[in-house]
């Protein structure tokens, strides 16, 4: 049987691709095609609407802050968009830098990315929560995104592909796959070095680590972080392998 393709290599998101088919708990692989995970939804062509009606997706679960929101609007025909929002904080960060006279270079970028997902784990645990609220509720084909489909839905893949039982050096590695698919963009309103443009569009190993390394100090292990911040405690564990994983 053929593989599907991971990457959907829509025209409108270039960043949209499957989470199925990694081998997680007893041998069984995430289902195919109820699983994706996006940069924003704003620039679908009709041809991508098209491609997702075929699909099923009937879900969305949007990660981005509200400006981001109102300026890119996701419209799909059909299906019901939840608002999971967590707020950018790197722009912000540049900005602070910038107003204080500092340049800003490829240290202090990797800086503000690192405590970007320090602070997914310290102060977005109850958008994670929500997000594996609906996922436990059925399992319809949805997609999850933020403006990029990097760091918010990165993390967020990361935190369902180590709840299904995936291991840390797949999940990695499909992480990674943002930096073969998605397309930066042209756009540099702030006059930001390449280099410095580099680390904010792309991901790197160090980024995600740093999210894991304060779910270890605070909660000894990933289980315990599922369980005491995210609510998946045995019972839900059961529930989302039986959603998720093949038989």
């Amino acid at each position: 049987m053929q593989t599907p393709n991971r990457s959907l290599q829509m025209s409108g998101a270039t960043n949209f691709r499957d989470l199925g088919g990694y081998v997680g708990h007893g041998g069984r692989a995430v289902h195919w095609r109820k699983l994706f995970r996006s940069d924003h939804l704003a620039d679908l062509t009709p041809e991508d609407l098209a491609l997702i009606d075929r699909l099923g997706v009937a879900r969305v679960f949007d990660f981005r802050g509200k400006t981001e929101r109102l300026a890119q609007a996701c419209v799909i025909p059909g299906a019901v968009v939840h608002s999971l929002a967590i707020e950018p904080t790197v722009v912000q960060g540049l900005k602070i830098l910038i107003e204080a006279g500092e340049a800003v270079t490829v240290h202090n970028a990797v800086g503000l990315m690192q405590q970007t997902y320090r602070d997914f784990v310290l102060d977005n645990s109850p958008r994670f929560a929500a997000f594996f609220g609906h996922l436990l509720a059925d399992d319809a084909p949805l997609v999850f995104h933020c403006t990029a489909g990097k760091d918010r839905t990165g993390f967020a893949a990361a935190l369902l592909l180590e709840a299904l039982g995936v291991p840390r050096a797949v999940i990695m590695q499909d992480y990674l796959l943002t930096n073969d698919f998605y397309q930066m963009p042209t756009a540099n309103p702030v006059g930001l070095p390449q280099d410095v443009l580099n680390v904010l569009w792309r991901v790197q190993v160090n980024f995600l680590e740093a999210a894991f390394e304060v779910v270890q100090a605070d909660f000894g292990s990933v289980p315990a972080y599922l369980k005491d911040a995210l609510g998946i405690d045995a019972q839900a564990q059961m529930r989302l392998e039986a959603l998720y994983l093949q038989r």
